[in-house]
């Protein structure tokens, strides 16, 4: 299949990476629908509705939406987009009825909350989805307080629009002060049939992907290489049909990337005022998208990670990934200030304001150069090197005809290898991960978690990592763990599949738990994409590579070549998932049960 090099609509590239100024829902086909599409137009600044209390009703049904300038129809919850936000109180039991006036099944998910596994949401799993026509309601005590959000399970609803945030209230105040609150939930859209846009990538992965190397960016390199060089560079990625651009499967070709549901030119814009310190809580619900985010000329204080709070850390910029969330504490001094989220791939953004007033607007920042992969993202930990600076340009110099490929490619392929790396690092690679589901496997994988990652490497700003983030007031389980499961993340990016050592979820068998039991859980990385790991049901304990812990998750983004370590006390019967939160890789078989007995 030949990828397209044209936008598929008859306006221009910009105006499609930025959206219409008045997009969004036009008309709900339910009849309780409020547009709100509708408001902004006349306008007003669209906001999400807001449902408070402890009884809840969720209708999902399809609307219209108009994000680029062709009507597509949407999954969406009460005729919203993002849907409604639910605000909760810590310790009270909800009831939240969910009816579906769609033609099929339906789910939601209440992604990091800790409830009974029937109430978790996920069909096949912990219950067998909501039919075409049905209700089915949801009741659970609530046992946490922060920010999360909630979004569907089924299919390619998420990415449709079936997704809004969780707000619960304390008990106890939090360790932090703040006069004003916003929630500011990223998402990405796509004009395409969700299906679609999967079958592309299925016949060709990196269909979408348009910082390929080009013939001038060739002769570049051979200006300052030398031919034999340049050859034998691009001879190595060929042969491992790997490219040092692949960063993101999908890029602004297909997505329009939205803030609180609206496009970059429609704006959002939330109030404060002057001298106000204000919470920000950001969560990232989109389908496959991570996002860079900064308010140019503002530090943010970081107070919060998927809900928890945090020992106190002030940055200019943070990259979260697909089912994380960041609060954040702001002091602007400015009338009005742009939160400006820029996808990793640098090839679109969705932006918003804060301002003292509507209609105010602040320069939006220019995207970042995109930025390729380098050997530490392709390989691991590579001994001598300095792989805080490394890029591609480390490898424009080597013979790469003499390279011992082996090194990649595994030493003994009829048994497990167990490779030993200067870090004394064990890494074992499954006898499933030899077969046609993994392209690559790293035997030299790194431990570090201080580094901000691709495109975010020595910018000039300071980046938060997962270094940084500390549970407030410490961990709360310290047991040491009863025994070790490691697991490697993996894919074939050729045949577009993703999986768990080499096995997708539909040939897997269920990971088995005792209940109660400390396990150490690694993930090592096979792979050339960051993936934002969720395990439902439970916090997963962040350890350092000298088994200190550091944060409670519920969702992990491991990076290319990475290793990394956590702790799970398995403290809720049932069965669970354990998924990338890349809609496309989950749904490519990156998914695994897990059960506790």
């Amino acid at each position: 299949m030949e990828r397209k090099m044209t936008s598929p609509f008859n306006f221009s590239k910009r105006t499609f990476v930025k959206g219409l100024v008045a997009g969004g829902v036009i008309m709900g086909l339910s009849p309780c629908v409020t547009s709100a599409w509708a408001r902004e137009y006349n306008g007003t600044n669209a906001q999400t509705p807001i449902l408070t209390g402890t009884d809840f009703e969720l209708i999902v049904s399809e609307s219209i939406v108009n994000f680029t300038g062709v009507q597509r129809k949407a999954t969406t919850i009460n005729g919203s987009i993002p849907a409604p936000t639910l605000k909760f109180k810590e310790g009270d039991v909800v009831t939240i009825k969910v009816i579906n006036q769609l033609k099929e099944p339906t789910s939601i998910h209440w992604h990091g909350l800790l409830l009974p596994y029937q109430m978790d949401g996920v069909p096949g799993i912990s219950f067998p989805g909501i039919p075409a026509g049905e209700t089915f309601t949801y009741q659970f005590k609530v046992q946490q307080s922060g920010t999360y959000w909630y979004h569907s399970h089924t299919a390619m609803q998420e990415i449709t629009g079936m997704y809004g945030s969780i707000i619960i209230e304390p008990k106890e105040k939090d360790p932090f002060e703040y006069e004003r609150d916003h929630v500011v939930i990223l998402s990405d859209w796509t004009d395409e049939n969700p299906m679609s846009v999967f079958n592309k990538l299925k016949m060709q992965g990196d269909y979408y992907n348009y910082n390929q190397p080009t013939v001038f960016g060739t002769l570049d390199q051979i200006s300052r290489s030398g031919i034999a060089a340049t050859y034998a560079s691009k001879k190595m990625w060929n042969e491992m049909r790997m490219s040092p651009s692949d960063l993101a499967d999908l890029s602004s070709e297909t997505l329009t990337y939205l803030m609180n549901g609206n496009t970059p030119n429609g704006n959002w814009t939330g109030l404060f005022r002057k001298g106000e310190r204000i919470r920000l809580r950001f969560i990232n619900g989109a389908s496959n998208t991570f996002y860079d985010v900064r308010i140019p000329g503002v530090k943010l204080t970081v107070v919060q990670c998927d809900g928890l709070n945090l020992e106190p850390v002030i940055v200019d910029e943070f990259r979260f990934g697909p089912g994380e969330t960041y609060d954040v504490i702001i002091e602007p001094t400015e009338d009005a200030n742009t939160i400006f989220a820029q996808a990793m791939d640098r090839t679109g953004f969705a932006c918003g304001t804060l301002a003292t007033s509507y209609g105010l607007k602040a320069a939006v920042p220019h995207l970042d150069a995109p930025q390729k992969l380098s050997m530490v993202d392709m390989m691991g930990d590579m001994t001598g090197m300095d792989h805080s600076k490394m890029d591609m340009s480390a490898m424009e110099g080597m013979d790469h005809s003499k390279m011992d490929m082996t090194v990649m490619e595994g030493m003994d392929h009829s048994m497990t290898d167990i490779i030993q790396n200067k870090a004394s690092q064990h890494v074992r690679h499954a006898r499933t991960e030899y077969g046609p589901s993994v392209d690559m496997r790293v035997n030299t994988p790194r431990t570090n978690l201080d580094d901000p990652g691709v495109g975010l490497r020595s910018n000039g700003r300071r980046v938060l990592t997962l270094a940084d983030l500390k549970t407030f007031g410490g961990m709360i389980e310290h047991r040491p763990p009863e025994r070790e499961l490691e697991l490697h993340l993996t894919g074939n990016m050729e045949r577009y599949t993703w999986s768990f050592d080499g096995v997708e979820f539909g040939q897997s068998t269920p990971i088995h738990l005792r209940y109660g039991e400390r396990v150490r859980i690694i993930l090592q990385n096979d792979t050339m994409m960051t993936h934002p790991m969720h395990l439902h049901g439970m916090w997963s304990e962040l350890e350092t590579p000298n088994g200190e812990l550091l944060v409670r998750r519920h969702t992990i983004p491991v990076q290319p070549a990475q290793r990394i370590s956590f702790l799970v006390t398995a403290d809720a019967l049932g069965a669970w998932a354990w998924h990338c939160h890349l809609l496309f890789h989950m749904d490519a078989g990156m998914f695994r049960k897990v059960v506790i007995s």
